[in-house]
């Protein structure tokens, strides 16, 4: 069978077991905190000051741990019970399946910045904002964050696959995700951080910043790409070679 096939088979496949499962209520996690953060938040009648308080602990920490929920969520039902075994004896290219697991991440990681966008637009509403909406600085910024979160997702789908425990990649990601407090503070490790690599995208900073802050964007779109191509590299080699 063509990779192609493969492919938009595993998305059919992801997308009903999706439809049995509570994971996709997880997406309305983040934006829903985001929200109140807002809605709490002192008015500043600019949407940069808002959009800047209500992602720091979407971005910080929630998006992260999401990150490595969603992927330990579309490798579980495949390490339960022998459905890799099960999967893999049917004619689907292994690459096939690897790039539509992770691109179910994607897809949920996209909808949980969609709904972000949404709570953005309601708090600045209920606020009162009288300024234009900057569609420009929301929707890029929340791209970036997308975007960056795809190395991520490619490291937490490498430790799903070789980790059959549900629980493990997430405690591991947990623990990871923590230190992002003090690593984005860090112009040196900042950038290279996958964990903090979101928050850094993120962050609507105007007239500089500090720490990886400071690091140009054309630098982290650099890194951000490279260390994608490099973790999906190593993701798919690995269950390429892996022994059912």
């Amino acid at each position: 069978m063509s990779f192609a096939t493969t492919y938009f088979r595993i998305l059919s496949s992801e997308r009903l077991k999706m439809g049995k499962s509570p994971v996709w209520l997880l997406v309305l996690l983040s934006p829903l905190i985001a929200l109140l953060i807002g809605l709490l938040s002192t008015p500043s009648g600019q949407w940069s000051v808002l959009m800047g308080s209500m992602i720091f602990l979407h971005g910080l920490l929630l998006l992260p741990i999401l990150t490595g929920v969603f992927t330990s969520f579309v490798c579980r039902f495949e390490h339960a019970g022998g459905g890799w075994k099960q999967m893999l004896v049917l004619p689907l290219t292994r690459t096939g399946v690897y790039a539509g697991k992770l691109t179910i991440v994607i897809l949920l990681l996209a909808g949980t910045q969609l709904l972000l966008l949404g709570s953005i637009l309601l708090a600045g509403t209920i606020q009162g904002m009288t300024d234009p909406i900057p569609w420009g600085l929301l929707t890029g910024k929340l791209l970036l964050g997308l975007f960056a979160c795809v190395p991520l997702a490619a490291l937490q789908m490498f430790v799903s696959l070789v980790w059959s425990s549900f629980a493990a990649p997430l405690a591991l990601n947990f623990a990871l995700t923590v230190p992002n407090i003090l690593i984005i503070n860090s112009k040196t490790f900042g950038p290279y951080y996958p964990w903090a690599q979101p928050m850094i995208l993120m962050t609507p900073i105007e007239g500089g910043g500090f720490g990886a802050y400071n690091v140009p964007l054309g630098t982290m779109l650099a890194v951000v790409g490279g260390s994608a191509v490099l973790f999906i590299l190593i993701g798919v080699l690995y269950f390429r070679q892996k022994e059912i």
